[in-house]
Order: structure tokens, then C-alpha cells, then sequence
């Protein structure tokens, strides 16, 4: 197995203190994170991570994705740290989050694009994927780019998304750049979050094993399909969790599995551009990757990693 340790510079988002728990949610990482359990360093750590959460300062991080554990975290130097607000891109003018109850919502008002008029995004682009038989293309070809199967590969790197403990910010990212530079269709986002404690994200991983995975947000490429002469729909793409495009609330209901967490909830959805690569603090701001340089680093160093 290779290994799931990675070091680079995160920020948070909150801190989440529960029943003799800790939670680290980190902008740049879906995935939930706790500390190492250990002595006096990790309580420095632990004074290092709340100090910079209140400062809203990134920090260097060594983490274990798959164990979901901070094994160390630093500070930045003043030249790191101006680099780094440097290269932060953060989207103009996002979308503001929704609350949502998810076990409440209508599948034939909700999936429709009019019932989200208020989503300014829609407004930038009208190229919608003419029909269903075109977005299942689209959500075929971005599958056959799965790491799993070894290449040949139509783009690179290839998506890991035999890996969906992290990363769905990734390999949105890349689908995006597929639906829009290869396809020439609209391509926005979506985001699902479970931030109060003790809500989450559960997901079982029936097409990587059956094993429960949890995060604190999620994201997948959005795209709208027209239906007939007059609706257009909101269906997803994410070959991590399906096997083909799916509709919005189908989307959202799958990351409510009470199997895995009696706790599992969305709280807040998000549609944004496809420019929007990450949360920026929360559900209401988004930093983005316009030359996919993180993009691709993060894809290539989940490549060969599996999820159960």
C-alpha cells in the first residue's frame, strides 16, 4: 500500500469540539481530521492550529489521509506567507449557500433548473448539454480516466477516483476542464457541507469496496440537461460515486447514509462557476485553480491509493 501521508500548506475553517473529540476541517482537505494521539507536541500542535484558526493563517501540515489524523503542523515563514496570499486566487461574487432537509425536498421542483433562477452563474453560460444521451458521453468518458484501469489515458493525469476519501475538489476540477475545453458545454459546481457538530457526510463506497467514507463538504461537477422542448435538469457527474449522471437530490440523498453514521447529514448546499476549486473559510467563499496546477498535483499524488 502506498503511503497516505502528504505535507503542505492547509488553512482552516473551523474547529469542531465535540464528545472528547476534536475536529480539524481544513479548506483544502474534505476529509475530517483529528489529532495524532501523543503528548506534549500534539499540544502545541493542538495551540498551533487554534492560534492559527483565530488568525486566519495557513499552516504546514503533515496529515494521514486514509487514518484522518494531523501527525505535525508549523508556521509559516513571512516569505512563505506572502508567496502563498500571492498565489491565492478567491472567486468574485460567489453564489450564497442554501440550508437544506434534504428528505424533504421535491425531486420534480428541485432538480429543475428554474427552481434555482436566483443563481446568477446559470447567467454566464447557455451551451446545456442538449439531452441525456450526451451527458451520459460525457460522464463515460471522464470515468474511463479512473487510475484504476491502468491507461491508456485521453488526459493527464489521470483521476483517481478509486480514491474518494479525498480529493472530490481535484477531480471536479479536472472534470470541469473536461466538460468545458473538450465538450464546450456550461459546467458549474456544486458543494454539499455537514459543518455543526456532529453532522456529516457518510457515503458508503459501494463501487471501491463498501466501505464508509466521511467528509466535512464534498464537491462534483453540475451541468444542466435538457429534457424535452422546455425543462432543463440538474444532474452531477461523479464517477467516484455512481455509475452515471444522476440528478441533483439523488446526489445529495447519497451522502445521508444512515448505515454508515446515524449523524449523517447535508446541512447547506452551494452551487458555484466552475471556477470554484475549494472552500475559503466556509460554504460562502471559494478560492480557485485557474492553470490547475493544484489540480494536477493532488491527482497525481493520489493515483495509485484506493479507498477501502
Amino acid at each position: 500500500m502506498p503511503s497516505t501521508r502528504e505535507s503542505g500548506i492547509l488553512t482552516l475553517a473551523a474547529i469542531r469540539r465535540g464528545k472528547g473529540e476534536t475536529q480539524y476541517l481544513f479548506n483544502e482537505k474534505q476529509r475530517v481530521l483529528t489529532l495524532a494521539a501523543g503528548g506534549k507536541a500534539d499540544r502545541e500542535t493542538a495551540r498551533l492550529l487554534r492560534e492559527a484558526h483565530r488568525r486566519k493563517l495557513p499552516v504546514k501540515a503533515q496529515i494521514d489521509t486514509r487514518e484522518g489524523v494531523i501527525r505535525r503542523a508549523g508556521s509559516l515563514s513571512e516569505k512563505e506567507l506572502e508567496e502563498f496570499r500571492r498565489n491565492r486566487i478567491v472567486v468574485e461574487k460567489p453564489e450564497r449557500a442554501q440550508r437544506l432537509n434534504v428528505s424533504a425536498l421535491d425531486p420534480t421542483i428541485f432538480n429543475i433548473e428554474q427552481h434555482h433562477r436566483w443563481v446568477r452563474c446559470f447567467r454566464q453560460c447557455k451551451r446545456i448539454i442538449p439531452n441525456y444521451k450526451k451527458a451520459k458521453k460525457i460522464f463515460d468518458f471522464c470515468a474511463k480516466q479512473t487510475c484504476s484501469l491502468g491507461g491508456p489515458f485521453q488526459v493527464s493525469p489521470c483521476i483517481p477516483f478509486q480514491y474518494v476519501i479525498d480529493g472530490c475538489y481535484a477531480r471536479a476540477h479536472k472534470m470541469r476542464w473536461i466538460i468545458t475545453q473538450k465538450y464546450h458545454y456550461c459546467c458549474e459546481k456544486v458543494f454539499s457541507f455537514a459543518i455543526p457538530w456532529p453532522d456529516t457526510l457518510a457515503v458508503q463506497a459501494n463501487k471501491w469496496g463498501g466501505c464508509c467514507v466521511f467528509w466535512w463538504y464534498h464537491v462534483a461537477p453540475l451541468v444542466r440537461v435538457r429534457l424535452g422542448r422546455w425543462a432543463v435538469l440538474l444532474m452531477v457527474i461523479d464517477p467516484g460515486m455512481f455509475d452515471k449522471p444522476v440528478l441533483l437530490t439523488t446526489w445529495l440523498a447519497a451522502q445521508e447514509n444512515k448505515t454508515c453514521s446515524a449523524n449523517a447529514k447535508v446541512t447547506q448546499y452551494s452551487i458555484q462557476p466552475g471556477s470554484a476549486y475549494a472552500p475559503n473559510g466556509g460554504p460562502n467563499s471559494y478560492i480557485t485553480d485557474p492553470n490547475y496546477t493544484q489540480t494536477d498535483a493532488t491527482l497525481l499524488s493520489y493515483q495509485n491509493l484506493v479507498t477501502c
